[in-house]
């Protein structure tokens, strides 16, 4: 199942509630701010902070 691109015009960093963005190769969101990303299973962006991996600068 592909993410719905439209998800990204509503959806908020849970931290810090910026923007995200997809990064289509990995699967996943972005916070460039909190340096983070959430992924994104089965199409569903998984926007709990438990579960982000922080991403290297």
């Amino acid at each position: 199942m592909a993410f719905d691109k439209k998800l990204l015009e509503i959806v908020a960093c849970p931290v810090c509630k910026g923007k995200l963005e997809f990064d289509k190769e990995a699967d996943q969101l972005i916070c460039k701010a909190d340096k983070l990303a959430y992924p994104i299973t089965e199409g569903i962006p998984v926007l709990l902070e438990n579960r982000a991996e922080p991403i290297e600068p």
